[in-house]
């Protein structure tokens, strides 16, 4: 038990939890940990998208922005 530590949560929280449970034998580390997992996966997930966004505005820019176009829109 010398890795353990007590932490304080919200009521609302467990209960959050005990709804997330896969099964009623899980414990609250092993979902804690699976959530975390999870969070950390997305959000670099989040981050390369937020890349790619990033390095296509300029070409998307140059494809789209012409007066030729513009034209069109008073048509």
């Amino acid at each position: 038990m010398a890795n353990t530590s007590t932490i304080l949560l919200n009521k609302h929280i467990i209960e959050m939890l005990k709804k997330a449970k896969e099964n009623p034998r899980e414990t609250y580390n092993e979902l804690i940990e699976k959530l975390v997992a999870l969070y950390l996966t997305l959000r670099k997930r989040n981050q390369y998208d937020e890349f790619l966004h990033k390095i296509q505005q300029p070409k998307m820019k140059e494809l789209w922005d012409h007066k030729e176009d513009e034209s069109w829109e008073n048509v």
